[in-house]
């Protein structure tokens, strides 16, 4: 008698939408494992794509994620979409550049009709589930996460999400993010806040940091997981993005001294780079003490995040899950942290802020300990999940499938009014600012992209290619396109989502207003 088909071959048989209908086990009518695999995304904030230890950098301790890295494969080459919080996150979950999806800014909305790769994971069987940082409008968006608990920084998110519920109801205040975040409190702000650029000692005891908040969710989730249905998990992590701000001890662990400067650094900031944007904090008034200890600050926070990479690693070993499940590793964005004597992300799009760690480990994993040159971006994440679960990515997706090893982008695309094409030796940067000029470097003689070429005619033909791409790649229909912004967007149905009519945010915002010591 032939064997009954697996999971996966039922999957490719029927098809996801057939798969959908009969809820995976029931097609089958047995209780069986699964083969399908689970997949755990650890996406953080802001993470500067050389600020681990196994990417070269001489003093940060990041040995879990490390580690990590020995399984799986490391891409050198890997980009964000745009270097701003929501509109990358829209970017990875739905495999479209932003002028694709219309999610200009951070405070828009992904289109429902738009798939992602959560719905489509959803709809073939996978428990899907979202902790921490989303940054969506609004707040308990509909993407595909049939569970969300979330810890939000910046927006109206802050006012509906659990951790700040969860601050109230303890009596606390995340002063540190208030200072930074929130234009009211920040008017305030203590003295010492603008001269040390927000890097300060964190208020909260580790125990309510956010940080340490996201991952024991994050791995109470990895706990509910067996290997009778696959699973999806999406810890979104708020650091390292600023206000840089570990809890003690953690704000001990780097002595600022005896860190080595980052690659890019410069003594004072360049003329183009001051007129097209001061920064959030001044870049003319940061000092090398106090871009040392923002560093060390920086690195403490992602150490802390390691911590716990480890401890979910461990959890996943402890329930034989390990291996059987896809783990990425990435950012929505870079951080200047000194290029250029700037800091944070406001300004031109320097490497530093396109550029982002991506590790992932493949189930079984499969070509461990690689580094992969070639070029790639977080729109590739979507399809190569989805494939690697056995599912087909939507005709609308428009990245690739990271597991075949191959070249991958031959030119990166990045921004949207303000753009990037960049190849592996030149760069060329548009906008459309009044206060800003067109760049073009030689990347190969001019890594930390200090001379501008644009005028140079020697450059004029490599300048003229790459902005005819940029112009295939975004043609001119896209660029009037309205933001796509929704505060009605289906949310999410769970006990833990407030009403849509925003009748809670008066009672918690009345709460932080009056028990914040500024």
């Amino acid at each position: 008698m032939n064997e009954k088909p697996s999971r996966r071959e039922c999957l490719k048989t029927l098809g996801a939408g057939a798969f959908a209908l009969t809820q995976g086990r029931d097609l089958l009518g047995m209780e069986q494992a699964t083969d399908l695999p689970n997949v755990l995304i650890i996406h953080v904030d802001q993470h500067r794509f050389d600020c681990l230890g196994v990417c070269g950098n001489p003093d940060i301790l990041t040995p879990h994620i490390d580690s990590l890295a020995s399984d799986g494969v490391r891409y050198e080459n890997s980009y964000c979409p745009f270097p701003v919080c929501t509109p990358s996150r829209y970017s990875l979950l739905c495999g479209q550049y932003v002028h694709q999806h219309r999610g200009f800014n951070n405070h828009c909305t992904l289109a429902t009709d738009i798939p992602t790769f959560p719905r489509l994971m959803r709809s073939a069987g996978y428990k899907t589930k979202s902790v921490g940082k989303m940054h969506f409008t609004p707040t308990y968006l509909d993407t595909g996460f049939e569970e969300m608990e979330l810890s939000e920084q910046d927006g109206p998110g802050r006012w509906d999400d659990d951790y700040h519920r969860y601050l109230m109801k303890r009596g606390l205040v995340d002063l540190n993010d208030l200072e930074d975040q929130r234009r009211e409190y920040r008017e305030k702000a203590r003295p010492e806040y603008r001269p040390s650029f927000g890097a300060l000692v964190s208020n909260l005891p580790e125990e309510h940091h956010s940080t340490t908040w996201i991952a024991e969710r994050a791995l109470d989730t990895l706990k509910s997981w067996d290997n009778k249905k696959p699973n999806l998990l999406m810890a979104g992590f708020i650091k390292p993005h600023h206000p840089f701000d570990p809890p003690a001890p953690w704000h001990e662990k780097y002595d600022p001294s005896k860190l080595t400067i980052l690659p890019g650094w410069t003594n004072e900031c360049l003329e183009r780079d001051y007129l097209y944007s001061h920064g959030y904090f001044d870049s003319k008034t940061l000092t090398e003490d106090s871009y040392r200890k923002a560093m060390a600050y920086y690195y403490a926070s992602i150490s802390q995040i390691d911590h716990h990479v480890g401890r979910m690693i461990d959890r996943l070993k402890e329930k034989n899950l390990y291996d059987n499940t896809m783990i990425v590793f990435t950012s929505d964005h870079g951080e200047y942290m000194g290029f250029h004597h700037l800091m944070l992300k406001g300004n031109y799009m320097y490497d530093p802020v396109i550029r982002i760690p991506l590790i992932i480990k493949y189930p079984q994993s499969q070509q461990a300990g690689t580094v992969s040159k070639a070029m790639v971006n977080n729109i590739d994440l979507a399809p190569t999940i989805l494939k690697t679960s056995g599912l087909e990515p939507s005709a609308e997706m428009k990245g690739f499938d990271l597991r075949d090893g191959g070249s991958g982008h031959s030119i990166i695309f990045c921004g949207r009014t303000e753009c990037v094409a960049r190849t592996q030796t030149k760069k060329l940067i548009t906008t459309q600012r009044e206060r800003g000029e067109n760049l073009y470097f030689d990347l190969e003689k001019d890594p930390f992209e200090m001379e501008n070429r644009y005028d140079d005619a020697s450059c004029r033909a490599d300048i003229e290619e790459l902005q005819k791409a940029l112009d295939e790649w975004q043609p001119a229909s896209y660029r009037d396109r309205e933001i796509c912004l929704d505060e009605d967007a289906q949310q999410i149905r769970q006990p833990n989502v407030p009403s849509l009519d925003r009748s809670h945010r008066d009672a918690i915002i009345k709460y932080y207003w009056e028990n914040c010591p500024l």
